[in-house]
């Protein structure tokens, strides 16, 4: 299975530590990392860590693209890239003993409709083996309906759509039938308007958008996992207590995992499982620091499929 990761809006992640967080007021912190990220280049990022093959195309702003291009090839990245004018945008996470992470998101380069024409032509050959993740921001300047005709040429040509991306309405991933979705309860929430509290509902919820041509309905559930809505069934994997160091990139791992299950030939309720392992892993790591084999076998196992 060919495995191409779509980073159209990629940030630089930087990590910093403040004693006693004040808002409003001047904070001195001490910066922990600094990393090249986009939720596209943490899923290649963790699938490359795991020994898993894939293909990262990426934008890139040209006035800081040279950090960005180095940070990428020290990670085992392997990247085709697009670059535009501009910069890379930034986004800021402050962490507080005790206290909930701050982040803060800065605006990058503007692009506009001819974007998406290159991007395919950096993708190559797209065919019924091929799986594309197209998650993260979607850049100004480029139009919704020009990104669902782009995904409608790529399905068109065979290729299996993962969509992770705020920038889609409800009805936006209903038209574009992607094979994959990841949402959490909160993004569930917003989609239908009201508020999902008990697992039953969250499952009434997902069996809703499976039935509307969702594949694969995926919504994480923090520490108690995630559930799986597909054509085989519902499932649930919980994980074990893993003493989390940071959220930040976990989604994008059990996506990354849930792939790399998808690329060994396992069933849908296999990939559950290995999704909820690779995410679980990466709350083990500070930043976006991707799982390790190591974290991910240790963890593997000791998840209850329900």
């Amino acid at each position: 299975m060919k495995i191409i990761t779509l980073t159209l809006s990629p940030a630089f992640d930087v990590h910093c530590r403040v004693e006693a967080f004040a808002p409003y007021r001047e904070n001195l912190a001490t910066v922990t990392s600094r990393d090249a990220g986009g939720k596209g280049v943490n899923i290649s990022r963790a699938l490359s860590a795991n020994g898993v093959e894939n293909t990262a195309v990426v934008v890139l702003g040209e006035e800081n693209a040279a950090d960005f291009r180095r940070a990428l090839t020290s990670d085992g990245i392997r990247c085709r890239e697009i670059t535009l004018h501009g910069r890379i945008r930034e986004n800021i996470t402050i962490h507080t003993e005790g206290a909930d992470e701050t982040r803060i998101s800065f605006s990058g380069f503007a692009a506009d409709a001819s974007l998406l024409p290159c991007v395919l032509d950096a993708m190559g050959d797209v065919d019924a083996n091929t799986v594309v993740t197209l998650t993260g921001r979607i850049p100004d300047g480029v139009l919704m309906q020009d990104v669902k005709r782009f995904l409608r040429d790529l399905r068109m040509r065979g290729a299996r759509i993962v969509i992770d991306s705020k920038s889609f309405a409800l009805a936006d991933l209903v038209e574009c039938c992607p094979w994959l979705i990841k949402p959490n309860g909160e993004e569930i929430a917003e989609y239908l308007g009201h508020a999902v509290a008990s697992f039953e509902e969250i499952r009434e919820a997902a069996a809703g958008l499976q039935n509307g041509g969702i594949e694969n309905v995926m919504i994480s559930l923090g520490a108690k996992g995630a559930m799986l809505v597909c054509p085989q069934g519902t499932f649930v994997a919980m994980p074990p207590r893993v003493e989390a160091v940071s959220t930040i990139g976990a989604g994008d791992s059990a996506i990354a995992g849930f792939l790399a299950g998808a690329a060994r030939g396992d069933s849908p309720r296999e990939c559950l499982r290995r999704a909820v392992a690779y995410g679980s892993a990466a709350c083990m790591r500070e930043g976006t620091t991707p799982p390790t084999p190591e974290d991910v076998r240790a963890i593997l196992d000791r998840i209850e499929l329900l």
